[in-house]
C-alpha cells in the first residue's frame, strides 16, 4: 500500500482529516492532522487539535507504517498552526470571511487595468464566495494596498483610505492558498470588556 494511502486511512480512522504529508530531508515524516469539519459545525466554537490527538495518531501511524515496511527515520505530527494549507473546495468554505495568502500559477497580466502590477503573483486579503448565475461558485479575495504602520506611529483621521480591490480566481488558477498567520498581541480584553458606566 502506498504512504499516502497507508497515512490517510490510519488518520481518518481515527476520527481526524489529513491536512498534509511531508517528506524532508533526513528520513523526517511530518504529517499534519485536523479535526474534521462540517458546515453545521461553523455556528460552533473552535476545537482545536491538542497534544493528546497527535500522540494518538503517531502511535497509530508508527504501527501501520512498520507493518507496510516504509522507510522513514522520524516521525512527526502537528496540527495545521496558524498558517493551515487550503487545499480544496471545503476548506475555503470552511474559512471564507478569514484572510489569506494565496499565489497564483502565473501573473495577471493586464487583467487588473493597470492596478495591480501585471507581474504580481502574490495577494493577502479577505476571501469571499462568489456565486453567480452565469459563473460556477468561484472565489475572490478583497484588500487595501495601504502601507504598513510602523508601531507608535500617528495615523491622520484626513488620510483617505486606499482604495478596496477584489481579485476574482477559481481553484484550479492558485499554486498555493494558506491562512495568513496573523497574531493579535493585545488579546481578547478589548473586544470583551463591558462598557464602562
Amino acid at each position: 500500500m502506498a504512504l499516502q494511502q497507508t497515512v490517510e486511512q490510519t488518520v481518518t480512522g481515527l476520527g481526524y482529516d489529513l491536512v498534509e504529508i511531508e517528506r524532508s530531508a533526513g528520513g523526517l515524516l511530518r504529517i499534519t492532522i485536523d479535526l474534521p469539519w462540517s458546515p453545521e459545525a461553523a455556528s460552533q466554537p473552535p476545537v482545536y487539535v491538542t497534544v493528546e490527538d497527535c500522540e494518538k495518531v503517531t502511535r497509530q501511524l508508527q504501527f501501520a507504517l512498520e507493518v507496510e515496511d516504509v522507510d522513514y527515520r522520524r516521525l512527526e505530527v502537528s496540527s495545521p498552526g496558524l498558517d493551515r494549507p487550503l487545499r480544496n473546495e471545503q476548506d475555503f468554505v470552511r474559512f471564507a470571511g478569514e484572510i489569506i495568502d494565496i499565489t497564483l500559477k502565473s501573473p495577471m497580466g493586464a487583467a487588473a487595468g493597470g492596478l495591480v502590477n501585471a507581474n504580481r503573483k502574490k495577494f493577502r486579503g479577505t476571501l469571499e464566495r462568489v456565486e453567480s448565475a452565469e459563473a460556477p461558485a468561484q472565489w475572490q479575495i478583497v484588500w487595501r494596498d495601504e502601507p504598513a504602520v510602523k508601531p507608535g506611529q500617528k495615523i491622520s483621521k484626513k488620510r483617505v483610505p486606499a482604495p478596496l480591490q477584489v481579485l476574482g480566481f477559481t481553484l484550479d488558477e492558485l499554486r498555493e492558498a494558506r491562512l495568513a498567520p496573523i497574531v493579535d498581541f493585545k488579546g481578547r480584553a478589548s473586544s470583551q470588556e463591558a462598557p464602562s458606566a
